[in-house]
């Protein structure tokens, strides 16, 4: 009598090893452990045969009797059900590509980054993400395969690496659909399951304190471009963005005039114009 998922489930273990057929060779053997494996016993070539199928539950009954007629058919062909599933798994092998390989291919493609933004974002990869994933075959992985490593720095309370690590995982996967290597980014499913960081803003600085801010500007022995920066922003008062991406060309030495683009922020319908301090 063929088997059900009810039987299948309730079998209980004995003090030996016991089967319970479903037919057709097909059988399930129940280890004294409780573990549970399907096992397809055929003839080939004149001599009986024994084939794994997989360990219940993982495998249902369902799948387990799709693998059954898969060798059947292969049996009834002339073909070696066993080969067969080896010469798959070697073929399978040498297509594989992994996680770490193509996220190297990502990081190499954004070739508009810094030296050392480029190198921070690579350490990321590799002290956060490679360890876990990295070798993984990227078309097999699913959303709760990415969340595993980006979780684990959540959890130990690194809350903005997490939320970048999730921006970048986000992007390799993106980059892989936009390769052909995979059709889906499962990477999308992973928006609103990272905390993010609290951000606490600092209050304005009291007007008493502006003598001893100068005087650490003065003081400052860190990079000077950073010192620079710092006392423009004092003269001029602007985005950061807008001082970061300033260009020679908009400043006139001869009117002492700094005209900024409206597309880089300082107005939204003309450009911005700056008088400078002679």
């Amino acid at each position: 009598m063929a088997l059900t998922d009810t039987k299948v489930r309730s079998a209980k273990p004995e003090a030996k090893e016991y089967s319970l057929v479903d037919g057709d060779g097909m059988f399930l053997l129940i280890h004294p452990n409780g573990s549970k494996y399907w096992r397809f016993r055929f003839r080939f070539g004149g001599k009986q045969h024994l084939m794994a199928f997989g360990v219940y539950p993982e495998t249902s009954l369902a799948d387990a009797r799709q693998k059954r007629e898969e060798a059947r058919r292969l049996v009834a062909a002339g073909v070696d059900p066993r080969e067969h599933k080896r010469a798959v798994k070697e073929e399978q092998a040498k297509e594989v590509i992994i996680f770490e390989s193509v996220a190297r291919d990502w990081h190499a493609s954004n070739q508009k980054w810094s030296e050392s933004h480029s190198a921070r974002v690579l350490k990321s990869l590799e002290d956060n993400l490679f360890d876990t994933i990295g070798k993984r075959n990227i078309a097999e992985l699913k959303t709760r395969d990415l969340l595993i490593p980006i979780k684990a720095v959540e959890m130990s309370g690194r809350l903005e690496v997490a939320a970048r690590l999730q921006q970048r995982t986000t992007a390799i996967m993106r980059f892989a659909v936009q390769s052909g290597l995979i059709d889906y980014n499962p990477a999308q499913e992973i928006t609103g399951a990272v905390a993010t960081a609290k951000r606490q803003h600092r209050a304005a600085l009291e007007l008493n304190r502006i003598p001893e801010l100068l005087h650490r500007i003065d003081t400052y022995t860190g990079r000077p471009l950073t010192r620079l920066a710092v006392e423009l922003t004092l003269l001029v008062f602007i985005r950061s963005s807008e001082l970061r991406f300033a260009r020679w060309s908009e400043v006139d030495f001869e009117t002492a005039m700094w005209t900024i683009s409206f597309q880089r922020g300082l107005s939204t319908s003309d450009n911005g114009r700056l008088w400078l301090s002679k």
